[in-house]
């Protein structure tokens, strides 16, 4: 009995309705003073007030499990992506009740919004979706999904409590990854902006020979075969495999600068796993080195159906740093790791020209064994500043000064390419599209 009236109390709450009815009764009172003719009238008025408090009460309480609630959530969420959750709801009570319902979320959201108002027929279950959108990787707790049911007199309600405490991994994008790998499945890529590169030449990797039919190159006519055969046979290329690449990552200060709520590293992750997925797609092996003031982490190049799962671990753990970016080290690395010519992709960020210039001798070097693709970011709101007009001498220097930092950047890729060394700069939203591109386009032109 003390264990129900404790749930009673701690589960009982009044309604703006209740108080509404509450107040009517003591204006009632006030005026019984001044106009004596209601008499009995507004102790009549609180009796059947109160009566309906109680009735209410029996209502919402004369079922112990009048409610049942479940989150539905995926075994993991994918950072910088809208993740779909839901909660089923089911009631049991025999008449329509109104249900307020609060899913305790996790802290990193800083929302306090997560509250669903429905109706709930008589016996009858629901359904609630809504989405999440995580801007960090990391380990996201749960708390207690919480009702607040009212009958239809709505005079109080009570609160049901379902403990559905659990911690769910945020993981680089795998979404983002799946949909750029269905597009490449089903040769649909240029949908999201990727190109279609034209194939110059013949792959270097035989496949066979076979008969000739109407359209083959008749560049290819392998004419011992033909003599020997007596018909036309043509040689059959295919696209080289096995091609090693590697997603270099700088976890440096330089890439914690945020952008819509990611780091630059953030970005950096989710374009690596992509491209990782389409390299592998296309038979050639992916690896991934990440650097700081030291190397980090190293998976070696492969293209097992593991290797995904491999990098994917590798990037969840993965965090910025404060110190410079160890050029020397990241050099004996690669020259030690790789041991025959492979695409570098660099995700790295320089504000200015001297920046890059410190890393320029280190550049040069993995450039003359290794095909070096350093992949930079725009500073979109220093671009944003230089293409508004000026209105006074303020704004004229802060745009000249948008305008100076905005063509540095232009003035480094033009540096790069004077090395020999191919660059892209982009902006961060843009930046998986772009990386694979570049990579589809190397690919093509059998650059590696």
């Amino acid at each position: 009995m003390k264990k129900f009236f404790g749930l009673f109390y701690t589960n009982l709450f009044l309604t703006n309705r209740l108080f509404a009815g509450l107040a009517v009764c003591a204006v009632l009172y006030i005026f019984r003073f001044l106009f004596k003719w209601l008499g009995i009238i507004p102790d009549v008025v609180l009796s059947v007030f109160l009566l309906l408090i109680l009735l209410d009460i029996v209502l919402l309480y004369h079922k112990s499990k009048g409610i049942f609630a479940r989150r539905h959530a995926p075994e993991r969420l994918s950072n910088s992506d809208d993740n779909e959750l839901g909660i089923y709801i089911e009631s049991t009570y025999p008449f329509s009740v109104k249900a307020g319902i609060i899913d305790e979320i996790p802290v990193q959201f800083q929302r306090r919004d997560v509250w669903f108002a429905t109706t709930l027929a008589p016996r009858s279950p629901k359904r609630i979706k809504y989405t999440l959108r995580p801007t960090k990787r990391g380990e996201y707790t749960f708390g207690m999904v919480r009702v607040f049911v009212r009958s239809p007199l709505a005079l109080v309600s009570r609160r049901f409590n379902f403990e559905q405490a659990e911690t769910l991994p945020v993981y680089p994008s795998f979404l983002q990854m799946r949909k750029y790998e269905l597009m490449a499945i089903s040769n649909r890529l240029s949908e999201y902006g990727i190109k279609k590169i034209r194939r110059l030449g013949h792959s270097l990797e035989f496949e066979q020979v076979k008969t000739y039919v109407p359209g083959d190159d008749y560049r290819t006519i392998n004419w011992k075969a033909t003599a020997r055969h007596g018909n036309f046979m043509v040689n059959s290329f295919t696209d080289e495999k096995s091609q090693h690449v590697y997603c270099v990552i700088d976890k440096s200060r330089t890439m914690k600068m945020p952008f819509n709520g990611l780091s630059l590293m953030d970005y950096a992750i989710n374009a690596t796993l992509a491209l990782s997925n389409v390299a592998l797609k296309k038979e050639d092996k992916a690896g991934l080195i990440t650097v700081a003031e030291k190397v980090g982490s190293v998976v070696a190049a492969d293209r097992r159906p593991i290797q995904l799962n491999r990098i994917l671990e590798v990037l969840y753990k993965e965090k910025t740093r404060y110190l410079e970016t160890n050029m020397e080290a990241l050099y004996t690395t690669i020259r030690g790791v790789l041991k025959q010519r492979s695409l570098v992709v660099f995700f790295t960020n320089y504000e200015s020209v001297f920046a890059m210039q410190r890393q320029l001798p280190f550049l040069k070097r993995i450039a003359k064994f290794h095909l070096l693709l350093v992949v930079f970011f725009e500073n979109t709101e220093l671009t944003t500043l230089s293409e508004k007009p000026a209105d006074d001498v303020e704004h004229i220097y802060i745009k000249t000064i948008a305008e100076k930092f905005a063509n540095d950047k232009k003035l480094i890729v033009k540096e790069l390419a004077k090395h020999g060394i191919q660059s892209i700069l982009t902006a961060p939203e843009n930046l998986t599209i772009n990386t694979i591109n570049r990579y589809l386009e190397i690919k093509a032109r059998q650059r590696i």
